[in-house]
């Protein structure tokens, strides 16, 4: 009976490929979901008064994303991130995106509060948050956490040399202090010991002094020297 080799689709093949490239090029690769914090917009472009306006925000070939609190201008909206309507668009590369906040309108174009070109790099603050600010139309900040971009191996030593050398310098103070501090101990020793043998040498000589003079007595009393006075 002939034994059969296993095939392997296109669908398998084209899964491994594209494992392969991704952990070849793990840098090209970027998934980063970026959300609304807080927004103030500073006017409105309702020509009818009362009508609330309807403000969304896109990027091109995206889904609008409409905020359905803001409804009044120059009043602060802030935002958790967890809002069914959250997030606002993601980030597959490091490439940016053509994104703007606008205002919906019924009889005509929709009005455009800003269009610009939102990049991951943009979230280079510690915080990963990105501002964006417009004279007389808005104030919004964004974040993205995942957009922060990685330590670089240069960065890294920068930052390290400055701690080593602090390291090394107090290894340096110290080494110096318990030298000064031996060489003190070793003078003050020292002279401590100086002393001390003086006192013993001293001591030494007038025991000496005074064995002679009892050996002088005693010589005198053997040969019959003493004198009576």
């Amino acid at each position: 009976m002939p034994i059969r080799k296993p095939r392997i689709s296109k669908v398998s093949i084209n899964f491994i490929v594209f494992g392969v490239f991704l952990s070849c090029f793990p840098g090209c690769i970027l998934s980063a979901t970026v959300t609304l914090d807080s927004i103030v917009i500073y006017d409105t472009h309702e020509f009818i008064k009362g009508v609330k306006p309807i403000v969304y925000f896109t990027c091109q070939g995206e889904n609008k994303t409409v905020f359905p609190d803001v409804k009044e201008k120059n009043v602060p909206y802030e935002f958790k991130g967890e809002e069914s309507w959250q997030p606002l668009t993601e980030f597959s590369s490091k490439k940016c995106k053509r994104c703007g906040l606008y205002e919906k309108d019924t009889f005509k174009s929709d009005d455009k509060y800003d269009e610009w070109e939102l990049c991951p790099s943009d979230f280079n603050s510690s915080d990963g948050k990105y501002v964006r600010f417009k004279s007389k139309e808005f104030n919004a900040t964004f974040s993205c956490p995942n957009c922060l971009p990685a330590a670089s191996p240069d960065s890294k030593s920068a930052t390290a040399a400055p701690k080593e050398e602090k390291k090394n310098g107090w290894h340096i103070a110290l080494v110096i202090l318990i030298v000064v501090v031996i060489l003190v101990a070793c003078i003050v020793g020292g002279v401590l010991a100086y002393k001390f043998w003086q006192k013993k040498k001293r001591e030494q000589d007038q025991a000496r002094f005074l064995k002679l003079f009892e050996d002088g007595d005693d010589i005198e009393e053997e040969l019959g020297l003493d004198h009576e006075i």
